[in-house]
Protein backbone atom coordinates (compact mmCIF):
# COMPACT_ATOMS: atom_id res chain seq x y z
CA UNK A 1 0.00 0.00 0.00
CA UNK A 2 3.05 2.28 -0.10
CA UNK A 3 1.96 3.67 -3.48
CA UNK A 4 -1.19 5.15 -1.92
CA UNK A 5 -1.52 7.78 0.78
CA UNK A 6 -4.66 7.91 2.92
CA UNK A 7 -7.00 10.86 2.52
CA UNK A 8 -9.78 9.92 4.90
CA UNK A 9 -11.99 7.06 6.02
CA UNK A 10 -15.22 7.29 4.09
CA UNK A 11 -17.28 4.35 5.32
CA UNK A 12 -17.36 1.15 7.28
CA UNK A 13 -19.07 -2.22 7.30
CA UNK A 14 -19.27 -5.43 9.28
CA UNK A 15 -15.92 -6.54 7.90
CA UNK A 16 -13.74 -3.45 7.68
CA UNK A 17 -13.49 0.08 6.38
CA UNK A 18 -13.61 2.01 3.13
CA UNK A 19 -10.87 4.52 2.61
CA UNK A 20 -10.38 7.30 0.10
CA UNK A 21 -6.73 7.23 -0.94
CA UNK A 22 -4.49 9.07 -3.36
CA UNK A 23 -1.92 7.58 -5.70
CA UNK A 24 1.37 9.18 -4.66
CA UNK A 25 2.65 9.23 -8.23
CA UNK A 26 -0.41 10.17 -10.31
CA UNK A 27 -2.22 12.06 -7.51
CA UNK A 28 -5.43 10.38 -8.60
CA UNK A 29 -8.07 9.41 -6.04
CA UNK A 30 -9.07 5.79 -5.55
CA UNK A 31 -11.54 3.97 -3.33
CA UNK A 32 -10.17 1.06 -1.32
CA UNK A 33 -12.09 -1.74 0.38
CA UNK A 34 -10.12 -2.96 3.37
CA UNK A 35 -11.25 -6.41 4.51
CA UNK A 36 -9.60 -7.86 7.59
CA UNK A 37 -7.65 -11.02 6.86
CA UNK A 38 -9.09 -14.26 8.17
CA UNK A 39 -12.17 -12.58 9.53
CA UNK A 40 -15.62 -13.98 8.94
CA UNK A 41 -17.80 -11.43 7.22
CA UNK A 42 -21.51 -11.27 6.55
CA UNK A 43 -21.43 -9.21 3.40
CA UNK A 44 -19.14 -7.37 1.06
CA UNK A 45 -21.62 -5.01 -0.50
CA UNK A 46 -20.75 -2.35 -3.04
CA UNK A 47 -18.72 0.73 -2.35
CA UNK A 48 -20.72 3.88 -2.96
CA UNK A 49 -20.91 7.56 -2.12
CA UNK A 50 -24.20 8.76 -0.66
CA UNK A 51 -25.55 11.43 1.62
CA UNK A 52 -24.05 9.33 4.41
CA UNK A 53 -20.61 9.45 2.82
CA UNK A 54 -19.05 6.31 1.36
CA UNK A 55 -21.01 3.34 2.63
CA UNK A 56 -21.62 -0.34 2.03
CA UNK A 57 -24.87 -1.89 0.90
CA UNK A 58 -26.06 -4.31 3.54
CA UNK A 59 -24.17 -2.59 6.34
CA UNK A 60 -25.29 -3.19 9.88
CA UNK A 61 -28.42 -1.39 10.96
CA UNK A 62 -30.29 -1.36 7.64
CA UNK A 63 -33.61 -3.21 7.71
CA UNK A 64 -35.09 -1.93 4.44
CA UNK A 65 -35.25 -4.81 1.91
CA UNK A 66 -34.48 -2.29 -0.82
CA UNK A 67 -31.27 -1.30 0.93
CA UNK A 68 -30.02 -4.63 2.22
CA UNK A 69 -27.65 -6.96 0.47
CA UNK A 70 -29.37 -10.31 0.88
CA UNK A 71 -26.29 -12.35 0.13
CA UNK A 72 -23.43 -13.08 2.46
CA UNK A 73 -19.91 -14.39 2.20
CA UNK A 74 -19.04 -16.36 5.32
CA UNK A 75 -15.34 -15.67 4.84
CA UNK A 76 -12.91 -14.09 2.45
CA UNK A 77 -13.68 -16.79 -0.06
CA UNK A 78 -15.39 -17.51 -3.36
CA UNK A 79 -17.50 -14.34 -3.40
CA UNK A 80 -14.42 -12.18 -2.91
CA UNK A 81 -12.45 -14.15 -5.46
CA UNK A 82 -15.34 -14.03 -7.95
CA UNK A 83 -15.78 -10.29 -7.49
CA UNK A 84 -12.11 -9.61 -8.12
CA UNK A 85 -11.55 -12.00 -11.03
CA UNK A 86 -14.73 -11.07 -12.90
CA UNK A 87 -14.38 -7.35 -12.23
CA UNK A 88 -10.75 -7.25 -13.37
CA UNK A 89 -11.73 -8.60 -16.79
CA UNK A 90 -13.98 -5.61 -17.54
CA UNK A 91 -12.97 -2.24 -18.92
CA UNK A 92 -15.86 -0.04 -20.00
CA UNK A 93 -16.88 3.59 -19.34
CA UNK A 94 -20.07 2.44 -17.61
CA UNK A 95 -18.34 0.04 -15.20
CA UNK A 96 -16.35 1.04 -12.13
CA UNK A 97 -12.73 0.31 -12.98
CA UNK A 98 -10.96 -2.38 -11.01
CA UNK A 99 -7.36 -1.35 -10.36
CA UNK A 100 -5.65 -3.97 -8.23
CA UNK A 101 -5.80 -6.12 -5.12
CA UNK A 102 -3.14 -5.81 -2.43
CA UNK A 103 -2.38 -8.01 0.56
CA UNK A 104 -1.15 -6.26 3.69
CA UNK A 105 -0.15 -7.90 6.98
CA UNK A 106 -3.66 -7.29 8.32
CA UNK A 107 -6.00 -6.66 5.38
CA UNK A 108 -7.02 -7.57 1.87
CA UNK A 109 -7.27 -4.27 -0.04
CA UNK A 110 -9.37 -3.99 -3.19
CA UNK A 111 -8.45 -0.83 -5.08
CA UNK A 112 -10.91 0.61 -7.58
CA UNK A 113 -12.09 3.75 -9.28
CA UNK A 114 -13.59 6.40 -6.99
CA UNK A 115 -17.08 7.55 -8.00
CA UNK A 116 -17.60 10.99 -6.49
CA UNK A 117 -21.18 11.47 -7.70
CA UNK A 118 -22.83 8.98 -5.38
CA UNK A 119 -25.27 6.22 -6.14
CA UNK A 120 -28.26 6.44 -8.43
CA UNK A 121 -30.50 5.35 -5.57
CA UNK A 122 -29.77 8.51 -3.59
CA UNK A 123 -30.46 10.66 -6.63
CA UNK A 124 -33.92 9.14 -6.97
CA UNK A 125 -34.59 9.49 -3.25
CA UNK A 126 -33.74 13.19 -3.52
CA UNK A 127 -35.84 13.73 -6.64
CA UNK A 128 -38.71 11.33 -6.02
CA UNK A 129 -38.58 10.06 -9.59
CA UNK A 130 -37.09 11.03 -12.94
CA UNK A 131 -38.63 12.43 -16.07
CA UNK A 132 -38.87 9.93 -18.91
CA UNK A 133 -35.98 11.60 -20.73
CA UNK A 134 -33.70 11.47 -17.68
CA UNK A 135 -34.66 7.87 -16.93
CA UNK A 136 -33.88 6.95 -20.54
CA UNK A 137 -30.49 8.70 -20.31
CA UNK A 138 -29.43 6.52 -17.37
CA UNK A 139 -31.14 3.38 -18.72
CA UNK A 140 -29.22 3.69 -21.99
CA UNK A 141 -25.94 3.74 -20.08
CA UNK A 142 -27.00 0.85 -17.85
CA UNK A 143 -27.93 -1.30 -20.83
CA UNK A 144 -24.64 -0.55 -22.59
CA UNK A 145 -22.65 -1.48 -19.49
CA UNK A 146 -24.59 -4.69 -18.87
CA UNK A 147 -24.49 -5.60 -22.57
CA UNK A 148 -20.70 -5.31 -22.42
CA UNK A 149 -20.60 -7.60 -19.37
CA UNK A 150 -22.69 -10.15 -21.23
CA UNK A 151 -20.42 -9.91 -24.26
CA UNK A 152 -17.56 -10.75 -21.91
CA UNK A 153 -19.62 -13.76 -20.74
CA UNK A 154 -20.29 -12.30 -17.28
CA UNK A 155 -23.75 -11.89 -15.78
CA UNK A 156 -23.98 -9.49 -12.84
CA UNK A 157 -26.92 -11.06 -10.93
CA UNK A 158 -27.32 -8.17 -8.49
CA UNK A 159 -28.20 -5.18 -10.64
CA UNK A 160 -30.02 -2.49 -8.69
CA UNK A 161 -29.93 1.23 -8.09
CA UNK A 162 -27.58 0.83 -5.14
CA UNK A 163 -25.06 -0.91 -7.37
CA UNK A 164 -25.04 1.91 -9.89
CA UNK A 165 -22.78 4.90 -9.19
CA UNK A 166 -22.33 8.28 -10.84
CA UNK A 167 -19.02 9.94 -11.64
CA UNK A 168 -19.96 13.43 -10.45
CA UNK A 169 -19.70 15.21 -13.81
CA UNK A 170 -22.40 17.74 -14.89
CA UNK A 171 -23.80 15.12 -17.29
CA UNK A 172 -23.34 12.13 -14.95
CA UNK A 173 -21.75 9.00 -16.33
CA UNK A 174 -23.28 5.87 -14.87
CA UNK A 175 -20.94 3.25 -13.40
CA UNK A 176 -21.94 -0.32 -12.54
CA UNK A 177 -20.21 -1.73 -9.46
CA UNK A 178 -20.14 -4.76 -7.18
CA UNK A 179 -19.46 -8.04 -8.92
CA UNK A 180 -19.59 -10.23 -5.79
CA UNK A 181 -22.53 -12.23 -7.15
CA UNK A 182 -21.42 -12.20 -10.78
CA UNK A 183 -21.01 -15.39 -12.78
CA UNK A 184 -18.72 -16.09 -15.70
CA UNK A 185 -19.90 -18.68 -18.20
CA UNK A 186 -16.22 -19.45 -18.75
CA UNK A 187 -15.21 -19.90 -15.11
CA UNK A 188 -18.43 -20.88 -13.33
CA UNK A 189 -21.44 -23.16 -13.68
CA UNK A 190 -24.88 -21.88 -14.64
CA UNK A 191 -26.48 -20.07 -11.70
CA UNK A 192 -29.40 -21.55 -9.80
CA UNK A 193 -29.38 -19.77 -6.43
CA UNK A 194 -31.66 -16.84 -5.61
CA UNK A 195 -28.94 -14.32 -4.89
CA UNK A 196 -29.46 -10.59 -5.14
CA UNK A 197 -32.17 -8.35 -3.75
CA UNK A 198 -35.80 -9.61 -3.64
CA UNK A 199 -37.32 -6.52 -5.27
CA UNK A 200 -35.15 -7.07 -8.37
CA UNK A 201 -35.05 -10.84 -8.84
CA UNK A 202 -36.60 -12.45 -11.90
CA UNK A 203 -39.34 -15.12 -11.73
CA UNK A 204 -37.05 -17.90 -12.99
CA UNK A 205 -34.67 -17.22 -10.10
CA UNK A 206 -37.49 -18.16 -7.72
CA UNK A 207 -37.62 -21.67 -9.20
CA UNK A 208 -34.25 -22.58 -7.65
CA UNK A 209 -33.41 -24.35 -10.90
CA UNK A 210 -30.67 -23.42 -13.33
CA UNK A 211 -31.41 -20.22 -15.19
CA UNK A 212 -29.81 -17.87 -17.70
CA UNK A 213 -28.17 -15.12 -15.65
CA UNK A 214 -28.11 -12.77 -18.64
CA UNK A 215 -31.90 -12.91 -19.04
CA UNK A 216 -32.29 -12.41 -15.29
CA UNK A 217 -30.11 -9.29 -15.63
CA UNK A 218 -32.54 -7.97 -18.27
CA UNK A 219 -35.37 -8.28 -15.73
CA UNK A 220 -33.36 -6.40 -13.09
CA UNK A 221 -32.64 -3.63 -15.60
CA UNK A 222 -36.39 -3.38 -16.12
CA UNK A 223 -36.98 -3.01 -12.38
CA UNK A 224 -34.35 -0.26 -12.30
CA UNK A 225 -36.09 1.56 -15.17
CA UNK A 226 -39.46 1.25 -13.46
CA UNK A 227 -38.15 2.71 -10.20
CA UNK A 228 -36.56 5.63 -12.04
CA UNK A 229 -39.89 6.41 -13.74
CA UNK A 230 -42.32 5.71 -10.89
CA UNK A 231 -40.27 6.18 -7.73
CA UNK A 232 -41.42 2.83 -6.33
CA UNK A 233 -40.59 -0.84 -6.79
CA UNK A 234 -42.92 -2.56 -9.26
CA UNK A 235 -43.57 -5.73 -7.26
CA UNK A 236 -43.62 -4.43 -3.70
CA UNK A 237 -46.94 -4.00 -1.95
CA UNK A 238 -46.93 -0.26 -1.27
CA UNK A 239 -49.00 -0.84 1.88
CA UNK A 240 -46.56 -3.46 3.14
CA UNK A 241 -43.24 -2.82 1.32
CA UNK A 242 -41.06 -4.78 3.76
CA UNK A 243 -43.05 -7.99 3.33
CA UNK A 244 -40.66 -10.05 1.22
CA UNK A 245 -43.16 -12.90 0.92
CA UNK A 246 -45.65 -10.60 -0.78
CA UNK A 247 -42.94 -9.26 -3.07
CA UNK A 248 -42.01 -12.78 -4.16
CA UNK A 249 -45.66 -13.68 -4.77
CA UNK A 250 -46.23 -10.55 -6.85
CA UNK A 251 -43.12 -11.27 -8.92
CA UNK A 252 -44.38 -14.79 -9.63
CA UNK A 253 -47.74 -13.38 -10.72
CA UNK A 254 -46.20 -10.46 -12.69
CA UNK A 255 -48.40 -8.18 -10.61
CA UNK A 256 -47.45 -4.52 -11.07
CA UNK A 257 -49.11 -1.31 -12.14
CA UNK A 258 -48.11 2.20 -13.17
CA UNK A 259 -50.09 4.84 -11.23
CA UNK A 260 -52.56 6.84 -13.30
CA UNK A 261 -50.99 10.14 -12.24
CA UNK A 262 -47.62 9.22 -13.78
CA UNK A 263 -47.40 9.84 -17.51
CA UNK A 264 -45.24 7.37 -19.40
CA UNK A 265 -45.23 7.11 -23.17
CA UNK A 266 -46.79 4.10 -24.89
CA UNK A 267 -43.40 3.09 -26.29
CA UNK A 268 -41.90 3.00 -22.81
CA UNK A 269 -44.84 1.05 -21.39
CA UNK A 270 -44.50 -1.45 -24.20
CA UNK A 271 -40.79 -1.90 -23.46
CA UNK A 272 -41.49 -2.47 -19.76
CA UNK A 273 -44.19 -5.02 -20.59
CA UNK A 274 -41.72 -6.92 -22.78
CA UNK A 275 -39.17 -7.00 -19.96
CA UNK A 276 -41.61 -8.15 -17.28
CA UNK A 277 -42.36 -11.48 -18.95
CA UNK A 278 -42.36 -14.56 -16.74
CA UNK A 279 -40.92 -16.94 -19.31
CA UNK A 280 -37.32 -15.80 -19.84
CA UNK A 281 -37.27 -17.31 -23.33
CA UNK A 282 -40.07 -14.92 -24.33
CA UNK A 283 -38.57 -11.91 -22.58
CA UNK A 284 -37.01 -9.18 -24.67
CA UNK A 285 -33.28 -9.70 -25.11
CA UNK A 286 -30.50 -7.20 -24.57
CA UNK A 287 -29.98 -6.95 -28.32
CA UNK A 288 -33.68 -6.23 -28.86
CA UNK A 289 -33.67 -3.56 -26.15
CA UNK A 290 -30.79 -1.80 -27.90
CA UNK A 291 -32.80 -1.64 -31.12
CA UNK A 292 -36.08 -0.61 -29.46
CA UNK A 293 -37.42 2.80 -30.65
CA UNK A 294 -37.75 4.13 -27.09
CA UNK A 295 -34.15 3.19 -26.28
CA UNK A 296 -32.77 4.71 -29.48
CA UNK A 297 -34.38 8.10 -28.95
CA UNK A 298 -31.73 10.74 -28.13
CA UNK A 299 -29.08 8.02 -27.84
CA UNK A 300 -25.71 9.69 -27.17
CA UNK A 301 -23.10 9.00 -29.83
CA UNK A 302 -20.78 7.31 -27.35
CA UNK A 303 -23.49 4.71 -26.68
CA UNK A 304 -24.08 3.77 -30.31
CA UNK A 305 -23.03 0.32 -31.47
CA UNK A 306 -20.30 1.76 -33.66
CA UNK A 307 -18.53 3.24 -30.64
CA UNK A 308 -19.42 0.48 -28.17
CA UNK A 309 -17.85 -2.20 -30.34
CA UNK A 310 -14.44 -0.70 -29.64
CA UNK A 311 -14.71 -1.94 -26.03
CA UNK A 312 -15.36 -5.55 -27.01
CA UNK A 313 -11.71 -6.51 -27.33
CA UNK A 314 -9.85 -9.60 -26.13
CA UNK A 315 -6.30 -10.73 -26.66
CA UNK A 316 -5.34 -13.57 -28.96
CA UNK A 317 -5.94 -16.17 -26.27
CA UNK A 318 -9.46 -14.91 -25.61
CA UNK A 319 -8.56 -13.67 -22.13
CA UNK A 320 -9.08 -10.09 -20.93
CA UNK A 321 -5.93 -8.01 -20.65
CA UNK A 322 -7.10 -5.14 -18.46
CA UNK A 323 -5.22 -5.93 -15.24
CA UNK A 324 -1.53 -6.29 -14.52
CA UNK A 325 -2.33 -9.03 -12.01
CA UNK A 326 -2.82 -12.55 -13.32
CA UNK A 327 -5.66 -14.80 -12.19
CA UNK A 328 -3.11 -17.05 -10.49
CA UNK A 329 -1.63 -14.12 -8.56
CA UNK A 330 -5.07 -12.98 -7.42
CA UNK A 331 -6.01 -16.52 -6.39
CA UNK A 332 -2.85 -16.74 -4.31
CA UNK A 333 -3.52 -13.38 -2.63
CA UNK A 334 -7.12 -14.28 -1.76
CA UNK A 335 -6.04 -17.66 -0.42
CA UNK A 336 -3.41 -16.05 1.80
CA UNK A 337 -5.96 -13.47 2.97
CA UNK A 338 -8.20 -16.17 4.42
CA UNK A 339 -5.95 -16.48 7.44
CA UNK A 340 -4.36 -13.88 9.64
CA UNK A 341 -0.59 -14.32 10.07
CA UNK A 342 0.10 -15.96 13.43
CA UNK A 343 2.30 -13.09 14.55
CA UNK A 344 -0.48 -10.58 13.91
CA UNK A 345 -3.40 -12.26 15.67
CA UNK A 346 -2.93 -10.81 19.11
CA UNK A 347 -5.02 -7.74 19.72
CA UNK A 348 -7.45 -8.41 16.85
CA UNK A 349 -9.74 -10.87 18.58
CA UNK A 350 -9.08 -13.68 16.12
CA UNK A 351 -8.18 -16.16 18.79
CA UNK A 352 -11.73 -15.98 20.09
CA UNK A 353 -13.26 -15.87 16.64
CA UNK A 354 -11.72 -18.86 14.85
CA UNK A 355 -10.74 -22.20 16.26
CA UNK A 356 -7.89 -24.28 14.84
CA UNK A 357 -10.48 -26.57 13.26
CA UNK A 358 -12.15 -23.59 11.58
CA UNK A 359 -8.76 -22.40 10.31
CA UNK A 360 -8.19 -25.74 8.60
CA UNK A 361 -11.65 -25.47 7.08
CA UNK A 362 -10.81 -22.01 5.74
CA UNK A 363 -7.69 -23.34 4.07
CA UNK A 364 -9.70 -25.90 2.12
CA UNK A 365 -11.43 -24.95 -1.11
CA UNK A 366 -14.70 -23.16 -0.23
CA UNK A 367 -18.03 -24.08 -1.68
CA UNK A 368 -18.77 -22.05 -4.75
CA UNK A 369 -22.13 -20.87 -3.53
CA UNK A 370 -23.90 -21.36 -0.24
CA UNK A 371 -27.50 -20.48 0.55
CA UNK A 372 -27.75 -16.77 1.24
CA UNK A 373 -30.55 -14.83 2.92
CA UNK A 374 -32.49 -14.22 -0.28
CA UNK A 375 -32.18 -17.89 -1.24
CA UNK A 376 -33.40 -18.83 2.22
CA UNK A 377 -36.45 -16.54 1.99
CA UNK A 378 -37.39 -17.95 -1.42
CA UNK A 379 -37.05 -21.51 -0.13
CA UNK A 380 -39.23 -20.72 2.88
CA UNK A 381 -41.98 -19.27 0.70
CA UNK A 382 -41.85 -22.25 -1.66
CA UNK A 383 -41.97 -24.76 1.20
CA UNK A 384 -44.89 -22.93 2.82
CA UNK A 385 -46.99 -23.50 -0.28
CA UNK A 386 -47.63 -19.77 -0.66
CA UNK A 387 -45.77 -19.67 -3.97
CA UNK A 388 -47.49 -21.54 -6.77
CA UNK A 389 -44.61 -22.70 -8.94
CA UNK A 390 -47.02 -23.46 -11.78
CA UNK A 391 -47.92 -19.77 -11.88
CA UNK A 392 -44.35 -18.92 -12.86
CA UNK A 393 -45.03 -20.17 -16.39
CA UNK A 394 -41.36 -20.90 -17.09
Amino acid sequence: MDKYEPVRDIGSGNFGVARLMRNRETRGLVAVKLIERGRRVRSLGPLFVSSRGLDWVGSAGSSDPALCWFGCADRIDENVYREIVNHRSLRHPNIIQFIEVILTPTHLAIVMEYAAGGELFDRIVDRGRFSEDEARYFFQQLICGVSYCHHMQICHRDLKLENVLLDGSPAPRLKICDFGYSKSSVLHSRPKSAVGTPAYIAPEVLSRREYDGKLADVWSCGVTLFVMLVGAYPFEDQDDPKNIRKTIQRIAAIQYNIPDNIHISDECRQLISRIFVSNPLRRITMREIKSHPWFLKNLPRELTDAVQLSYFRRDNNGAPTFSDQSTEEIMKIVKEARTMPKSSRSGYGYGDECSDEEEKEEESEPKEEEEDECDKRVREVRESGELDMASLRI
